[in-house]
């Protein structure tokens, strides 16, 4: 399961790629206005 751990202390996690990367983007425009990454910039940041 992919999981990304944000600087804020909150950690995302999708049962596939593309579902970590849908609740990342979902989590930056909610809590961290302006700030955006690429699936591929996101995709490397996981672990």
């Amino acid at each position: 399961m992919p999981s990304l751990r944000c600087p804020c202390d909150v950690t995302l996690r999708g049962d596939t790629d593309d579902e970590l990367v849908e609740k990342v983007q979902e989590h930056l425009a909610l809590e961290h206005p302006g700030r955006e990454y690429s699936r591929e910039e996101i995709l490397f940041m996981a672990m």
